[in-house]
Order: structure tokens, then sequence, then C-alpha cells
């Protein structure tokens, strides 16, 4: 595993981290936190995306036709690293750009292309992606909502649910089932929806933390044209499962956001004093914080095997399912340590928001239970039953 950063690196890290310097702001930042409860900060993250979609920094692995930098492994290890840690906020589009884009990309029409790309990376058009139901969650082969070929179009029927951003989204990445008689995978197509077609309905879902970033979505007989359809009917599956093939290097946040997390719990205990000492001062605590880092670190070596191994062929998507699950209990272990030390209230609740969200880190993009069934077949090589 090789990880020396080339000189052409270096120079790409300077360039981005002078463009942050100058553009990202502490508006854009708290608007981050607070796009979940309010549309004032959700507009300012529209308007951020804009900006860096503009100057090239939206999505730097996406190829250079469709807005991004053709950046190398390297460049996208080093833009992950230095933009988490500028608190560089998430695009609005996070699902279009990572996992929608893709299968645009490689089954799209031309014209689908050169009208969704564009828009979608500078969140002009917010996306969704119509995978879970009530009774499909993590097993998308399971989903029932129907599309019945009626003439020139489908009518679709079904429900939705989780699904980020319905209630603000423009289109959605819908997958429905058109061939109920088929094999539960292989009966699955995909289609592109206006989200503004009459029979849509979308309820937004207000979590613990308060925040309102989910929806259930409705389907009551809407007619989508068929040329809408992504991909070869009854396909689905394999569009589903299209990655970004030059987005290698996507696992850097993972621990990039922890090393942030963990600096910012240590600040805060520094600061917070208890019974006329710090909380550092603690044995218990400080050996907890130590195990965090230590487990960081290796979160850190387990995702840069999984982009060394992208780049030499080997199988990424392994270990970057076991560094996954890694980091999902380390936010949790971590929200728990903030919250047992500076107790309810502290650094303006923003440690309590994070004890209600972490739970949610073992659960979306793939649940612990998904990953190490992964791990387990795919890096241990143990059997399926």
């Amino acid at each position: 595993m090789d990880f020396s950063y080339p000189q052409e690196a270096e120079q790409f890290r300077k360039e981005l981290q002078a463009w942050l310097s100058a553009q990202l702001t502490d508006a854009v930042i708290d608007a981050s936190a607070r796009r979940g409860h309010d549309d004032e900060a959700f507009e300012t993250l529209r308007a951020w995306n804009a900006t860096i979609a503009d100057a090239g920094w939206a999505a730097v692995s996406w190829p250079q036709e469709y807005g991004g930098r053709g950046a190398s492994a390297i460049e996208q290890l080093v833009y992950a690293e230095e933009a988490t840690r500028a608190r560089v906020p998430n695009p609005l589009n996070t699902i279009g750009i990572n996992n929608i884009a893709p299968a645009i990309m490689q089954y799209g029409t031309k014209d689908q292309k050169a009208a969704l790309l564009p828009r979608m990376l500078r969140a002009d058009d917010i996306w969704c992606q119509g995978m879970s139901e009530p009774e499909a969650g993590s097993d998308l082969a399971s989903l029932r909502t129907r599309a019945v070929r009626d003439g020139d179009d489908f009518v679709v029927s079904g429900q939705k649910i989780w699904t980020s951003l319905g209630h603000r989204a423009d289109w959605c990445q819908l997958y429905v089932r058109t061939d109920p008689e088929a094999p539960k995978h292989k009966g699955i197509s995909c289609l592109i929806v206006d989200m503004s077609l009459p029979g849509i309905e979308a309820r937004p879902l207000v979590t613990l933390s308060g925040d309102a970033d989910f929806a259930e979505v409705f389907f009551n007989d809407v007619r989508i044209p068929a040329d809408a359809m992504l991909g070869p009917l009854n396909k689905g599956w394999q569009v589903a499962t299209t990655t970004l093939s030059h987005e290698r290097a996507g696992a850097a946040r993972l621990y990039a956001e922890m090393q942030v997390r963990l600096r910012d719990l240590v600040t805060d205990l520094i600061a917070h004093a208890r019974n006329g000492s710090s909380a550092v001062d603690d044995p218990s605590t400080v050996r907890r914080l130590g195990e965090l880092d230590t487990r960081i670190k290796n979160l850190e070596i387990l995702c840069q095997r999984s982009i060394s191994s992208g780049m030499h062929g080997g199988d990424a998507f392994a270990t970057a399912s076991l560094a996954k699950s890694a980091w999902g209990e380390i936010g949790k272990d971590l929200a728990a340590l903030a919250f047992d030390t500076l107790g309810p209230g502290a650094a303006d609740g923003r440690w309590d928001e994070f004890r209600l969200t972490s739970h949610a880190l073992t659960i979306a993009g793939g649940t612990t239970q998904i990953t190490k069934n992964i791990t387990a077949q795919r890096v241990l090589g143990l059997p399926r039953s």
C-alpha cells in the first residue's frame, strides 16, 4: 500500500486549500447543521452547491465533460481529506452525485446526460432515490411498487419510505417491479421520474433530532412516460449496483470525518470544567479518548487499503464494507463519550444532536448487518450458510 503524495497531488491540495480559504464561509458551514430545520439554510447550501460546481470542485472524480476534473485516485484522496477537514458541507444531491449520476452516465441518453447532470451538480434540481419501502428496506429485491405498461406510459402505484429529500425533490430515480412473475432480483426496472407529475404525494418525516431530511412518498396511479426508463426493462438490479468507476477515494471521508469530530470533542472537553478541573484530567475519559484515537487510526488504514485495492485492481468493495462498519461503531461510541462527559446542552447542543443521529451511522448506506455479511463472505471467505 503506497500513499506517497506526488508533486502534482500536493499542487492540487494547495489549489483546493486556496480556493476554499477564499470561498468557504462560516455561514455556509453553519447552514450545513441547520439544513434539515429551516428553508433558509437549505437555500444557502443550494447557492453554495452552484458556486462549488461552477468552480469545478463539486465532483472532482467526474469526467470534465460532465463538470468534474477527471481527478486521479490520489487527487480524490487529497480532496476528500481537505474538504472534510475544512468542513465543506456535503452536496445537497449527495445520493444523486454518488449513486444516481453513475447510472445516468452509463445508461442515460445523450440528451438525458446533457439536461440532468449539470443541474444535479449545481443543485438546480434536487434528486431523491426511490428504493426503500415499508417492507423492503435493505432488501431492495423485495420491493412491491408496481409499474404496469399502458400504451406509451407506465402506470406506477406503491409507496417508498425514508426517501432522502423526497419532499424537496424535483426528480426521482425510482425502482419499480415490472415483472411480478420473474425472480425478485430480475423483475425490477428503473425510471427517471418528474416529481411534479399528478398522483405523487411526498410527506416529510421528522426524526428524533428534529430534522426533516426524509420523506415517505406515495405513487397513486402515476403515469410516467415509457421513455423515462433508465437501462433495460427488468434490469433495474444492475442499474442499482452501478458504481462510479472513477470515484476511488470516497472512503477517505470516513476517517477524516472522525478525526475532525474527535479533535472537536477534545477541544470542548478542555474547555469544560468539572469540579474545578478539566474533563480531560479524568483518567477514564483519557482512556476512552485514546481508544477512539487508535480505532480511528485503524479506520484510516482500512480506508487506505480499500483505496489502494481499487487503484491496483483488487476488491475495494469488500474492504470498504468493513471500513463502513467500523466507522458507524466509532461514531456511536464517540457520541456516547461526548454525552457522558459533557452532559446535555453542551457546545450549543451540538453533541446532543450527534448523540441522536449517530445511531443512523450503522444504518444509512448499508446496515451493519449487511456490511458484516459482505465482510464475512468477501474478506474472510466464509460460506453463505
